[in-house]
């Protein structure tokens, strides 16, 4: 296998344990934010949207410090698994989950702000507990939000550099994604490779883009005729 289709293996790996990670993690943030009360969150909905507009080098710098066997999460990680977190495959899933989530977060709480709450209502004297009423009840009527969130955050995970480059340099087969094999190759003035590589992520974009937004106008327009008859 070449360097670069490692590299868009290890990318598209990276990727899909992201999303699925994201979507196991974000959407009790997400209905938290939605609904809560407290004074503080606020504050974690500063937190959550941190990511969009920090830059990614600084995001990328500090994790690799909080990586590193000289502090915490980083000499934790190597007493229980001998290995060190930084420039390590788990490193990137951390890194892009973090820089990642308020791409998979918004979406889903913006799809549980508007939703009903006579349903759930429905649902608790009919017995159903917390967890059934948000698998049978929530997830079917917010699908919209979550395939938006699982496009956005697969898409967004596919492009990263800053963070990936900070936290897992460049080790080809390893931590080398397909935005570094790019930046290489127009390092070394191979510009066709770099092509290459540039339209097809492009291509891959509009694609997910057309087929997410194709997907939205579909469904909303299927909701909106159902309303109006």
């Amino acid at each position: 296998m070449s360097a670069d289709f490692q590299a868009l293996y290890i990318t598209v790996k990276l990727a899909l344990v992201t999303t699925v990670l994201l979507l196991l993690v974000s959407p009790p943030i997400a209905w938290w934010l939605a609904h809560s009360k407290n004074r503080y969150r606020t504050i974690a909905e500063a937190l959550v949207a941190l990511p969009l507009v920090l830059p990614p080098t600084v995001l990328g710098f500090y994790l690799l410090l909080a990586f590193s066997p000289q502090y915490f999460p980083g000499a934790l990680w190597q007493d229980i698994s001998g290995q060190s977190l930084a420039f390590s495959f788990t490193g990137l899933v951390i890194g892009s989950m973090i820089y990642s989530l308020p791409f998979v977060v918004q979406p889903l709480q913006s799809g549980f702000a508007t939703l009903g709450v006579k349903e759930l209502e429905a649902g608790a004297t009919m017995g159903m507990s917390r967890l059934q009423r948000f698998r049978y009840i929530v997830v079917p009527m917010t699908k919209r939000s979550f395939m938006l969130a699982a496009t956005l955050g697969f898409a967004h995970t596919m492009g990263e550099f800053g963070v990936v480059l900070m936290i897992g340099g460049n080790i080809p087969g390893e931590t080398q994604v397909i935005s570094i094999a790019l930046f290489e190759h127009v390092e070394a003035l191979e510009y066709q490779q770099a092509h290459i590589m540039a339209g097809g992520l492009m291509v891959f974009s509009m694609v997910l883009l057309l087929f997410i937004y194709g997907y939205l106008n579909r469904s909303q327009g299927k909701h909106q005729q159902t309303r109006f008859w």
